[in-house]
């Protein structure tokens, strides 16, 4: 994420509905990174794993967040698929605004 110019302030936030995997900033926007492994595509891919039931918890822990931390500003949000190639690595996908 540092790479991409995201600046993590904090990671696993555990909320009443859910957990933020990440939390970043980039800009003047907080940033809510949700990040998916999966080691092949036999169950979807990362990015088919977020469905409403997900969306709507990521959604109530990062108002939950905002409320903790007084934040005021914009929130977005990214997933990351990660899929675990056959040598061990790994090949990674990164989707802005995944819920517009």
């Amino acid at each position: 994420m540092r790479k991409r110019g995201y600046e993590v302030v904090g990671a696993g936030f555990l909320a009443r509905r859910g957990e933020l995997d990440l939390v970043c900033r980039r800009g003047e926007d907080l940033v809510v990174v949700e990040v998916k492994t999966r080691t092949d595509d036999s169950f979807g891919t990362p990015f088919e794993a977020i469905g409403s039931r997900k969306r709507r918890a990521l959604i109530s822990a990062a108002a939950e967040y905002r409320a903790l931390a007084g934040w005021r500003g914009p929130i977005r949000y990214v997933v990351v698929g990660l899929t675990v190639k056959s040598d061990g690595s790994f090949s990674s996908e990164l989707l802005e605004d995944p819920f517009e």
